[in-house]
């Protein structure tokens, strides 16, 4: 018995302890740190992006692997009958079949080719580091992403507490009305006036509440999430602005951010890469240099011992038959249907066109963050003034509110000025959101972290 009881006690806890864990995983939320960690742990098209790196770092391996010696063994045998050229003696064998194996081993290797190899390899070496620096980027762009998608999903939470509280006052006036009404002060049109504006203003809740599913629902598909309903964010503390970044200028942030983003580094390497190719495409004018060597043997069933006339052995032919041999050709262009004239002109348009996005790689970074610091500078100047206009506007209600219950204002004209100060306080926070927004993308322009 004592046992059973025991095994009761275990089983109790244990049932605590996995209703404790499913709950805590439940309400686990995520950072902005934390959702763009796993995201650049996970992203299916960041991981495509690596590859491109992987691709370019084969080239670049097999670029410096192109300057040892290619080696390659060969063998060929057949049997013919007739007039039948015997390779070792250069006599014509006839009336006979006539088996014949001839096999070597050769190597060559280029001594100048114009400098092509050598510029290949600072070619490809140019194009990895472009390949990485795009993956860079995609990384920024997807940080970029998620931040917008998470301040989403909190503007949703504000837009969504100030229907709530628009209801809730609605229904607290319901209350007070009626109570009015029961002691004769107000017409039951009141009553329901307000009622039909307490239907109407459920209805706002509903599709606020739907537009926060939405914008987590978007973010936890942006992170790969198989499971968004259990998805939550922390809710950073946004009471206290930081206007400090707006004392940079535009001239400024563009100046650091030349230097550090990666997509300038990845025009610039992709130009040093088109240089290097314009010289490959030169040196095929060159003559090209190649040392060769090698071993090879033979047999053949014809040849006989002029001694005894008996057939050489297979084996004793072949090692009798070795010969060895090494060189050195050159190779020098004069005419080929001008196609190197023809790759030289066409590198030199990709060329020009990789400076032309070069330089417009840089003329659109400007403008981005020329754009993202007014915008940043007219989102704080919208909120500081939504700001005064949602006090203003909340004293206006109360006032309202007041004269209504006192029924020396009618439902129309209370109505008019509850739905102003929801818009007020809607375009306050649209301007709050829209300022701390563009400041982390000035912040992401600088180099910083992007974080809350």
């Amino acid at each position: 018995m004592k046992r059973y009881i025991q095994h009761k006690i275990f089983v109790f806890i244990l049932l605590i302890l996995i209703v404790f864990r499913i709950s805590a995983q439940e309400i686990e939320a995520w950072t902005l740190e934390q959702c763009i960690r796993h995201a650049i742990e996970n992203n299916i098209q960041l991981r495509q992006q690596r590859l491109s790196v992987n691709q370019a770092e084969n080239d670049l391996l097999q670029s410096r692997l192109s300057r040892l010696p290619s080696v390659n063994a060969s063998g060929n045998f057949n049997s013919s009958r007739g007039n039948v050229l015997d390779p070792n003696t250069f006599t014509i064998v006839q009336g006979q079949a006539v088996q014949m194996f001839t096999g070597g081993i050769g190597g060559s290797m280029p001594l100048f080719t114009g400098f092509q190899q050598r510029n290949t390899i600072d070619r490809n070496r140019y194009f990895l580091q472009a390949s990485i620096q795009n993956v860079e980027k995609f990384k920024n762009d997807l940080s970029i992403n998620i931040t917008l998608y998470y301040l989403q999903i909190i503007h949703a939470k504000e837009q969504l507490k100030i229907a709530e509280n628009q209801l809730e006052l609605t229904e607290l006036q319901i209350e007070r009305t009626a109570i009015l009404f029961d002691a004769g002060s107000v017409p039951k049109g009141a009553v329901l006036e307000l009622r039909s504006q307490a239907d109407r203003e459920k209805l706002q809740v509903v599709m606020a509440r739907n537009v926060l599913e939405m914008s987590r629902l978007n973010l936890a598909q942006l992170l790969d999430l198989d499971n968004a309903s259990d998805f939550h964010i922390v809710i950073p503390d946004f009471s206290n602005l930081d206007i400090s970044m707006l004392s940079i200028s535009a001239d400024d942030v563009h100046a650091v951010a030349e230097l550090t983003l990666p997509e300038i580094r990845a025009a610039e390497y992709m130009l040093k890469g088109m240089e290097r190719q314009l010289a490959i495409a030169r040196g095929s004018r060159s003559p090209t240099i190649s040392l060769s060597g090698g071993y090879n043997t033979r047999y053949s069933s014809a040849l006989l011992n002029p001694i005894d006339g008996l057939h050489y052995p297979f084996w004793e032919q072949l090692r009798h038959g070795i010969a060895s041999y090494i060189g050195v050709s050159m190779t020098i262009p004069i005419f080929n249907g001008w196609q190197v004239n023809t790759n030289i002109r066409n590198t030199r348009l990709n060329l020009q066109s990789q400076q032309y996005q070069l330089e417009l790689t840089r003329a659109n970074l400007f403008k981005e963050i020329q754009q993202a610091h007014a915008d940043a500078v007219a989102a704080l100047q919208r909120y500081f003034a939504s700001v005064q206009a949602v006090a203003s506007m909340e004293e206006t209600f109360r006032y309202t509110e007041h004269r209504f219950e006192l029924g020396m204002m009618n439902f129309v004209d209370y109505s008019a000025t509850k739905t102003q100060l929801a818009i007020a306080q809607s375009d306050m926070l649209q301007a709050k959101f829209e300022y701390i927004f563009r400041i982390k993308v000035l912040d992401f322009y600088t180099g910083r972290p992007i974080r809350f």
